[in-house]
């Protein structure tokens, strides 16, 4: 790692995960969406599920509805199949990632296919600028072995799931945003360095271990289950891990500065166009 770089990013603040639940009573920990950080723009709601106890997931998220945003849905461990109103189905595996953009409307489910073991892995929510709000809804359905590993060097092992590492380009393309998603592991007291796009909203949670985050003069310490935010200057983040290295999701993408209006599971612009999902779903119209 080069430690000399200049244009390297702080911390700007530390959010703990809240517990929550969602969907049939699925139990979670809201990082992003939670009252000490209602959004962090463009991205709406990050959520970590994580439990080996079947009564805390079985339940699954059955049949509901998204207009105006992305679901990002990375999986660590176990299996969720998902399936909308529009006939698509699929099933996440370990490693793979779906990025759904709703669009301007569609009723889905995830609900686990399994009745045992560990159910581990994230769901991200992300904003639609308004001129794409009401496009056609997709899905990008992407398998373990389509996302690239990277062997960074210096004890950095880098999933690209979207976005770019260094010459490695990620699956996931042709979203608004232009985001980032690495999966980062850090070998113990190892030090190293990342690359996001200057002036993008970015983020670090970490889920295994703790990481350390910037410059030797100006470093915070993240422990597991912790969200660093930092600042929007700087094309770059230096990392390091101790002895018992780290494993985090650093995500970015850039802001939309735009008004939101949201109500549960529509995202849009102003109030009357929620007032307008509202009436478009309950008549039949995803």
């Amino acid at each position: 790692m080069n430690a000399s770089i200049a244009n390297t990013r702080r911390v700007a603040r530390v959010v703990r995960g809240q517990p929550a639940s969602d969907g049939a009573g699925v139990k979670l920990t809201r990082v992003i969406g939670q009252p000490d950080l209602d959004m962090l723009d463009p991205f709406l709601l990050l959520d970590e599920f994580r439990s080996d106890q079947a009564g805390d997931y079985l339940a699954g998220f059955p049949n509901h509805p998204h207009r105006g945003f992305e679901t990002v849905t990375y999986m660590l461990a176990g299996r969720m199949r998902h399936g909308d109103n529009q006939g698509n189905s699929g099933l996440l595996t370990p490693g793979s990632v779906q990025w759904m953009t709703a669009g301007r409307g569609i009723v889905h489910s995830e609900m686990p296919e399994q009745e045992n073991g560990l159910m581990a892995g994230f769901q991200l929510w992300v904003n639609l600028p308004a001129k794409d709000k009401m496009t056609a809804p997709r899905y990008q359905d992407i398998a373990p072995e389509r996302i690239p590993v990277v062997d960074a060097g210096d004890g950095l092992r880098v999933r690209v799931l979207a976005g770019r590492h260094g010459d490695t380009a990620g699956p996931v393309e042709g979203i608004a945003v232009a985001p980032l998603y690495l999966d980062i592991e850090v070998a113990p007291n190892a030090r190293g360095l990342a690359h996001v796009p200057d002036g993008h909203t970015a983020f670090a949670y970490v889920f295994e271990g703790e990481a350390t985050f910037g410059s030797s003069d100006a470093s915070r310490t993240i422990a597991r289950g912790d969200l660093a935010v930092f600042e929007r200057n700087g094309d770059a983040i230096e990392i390091a891990a101790g002895e018992h290295g780290a494993r985090f999701i650093l995500v970015a993408g850039k802001p939309l500065n735009e008004s939101v209006a949201r109500y549960g599971p529509f995202v849009m612009n102003t109030p009357e166009q929620i007032v307008e999902a509202i009436r478009d779903f309950q008549s039949g119209k995803f």
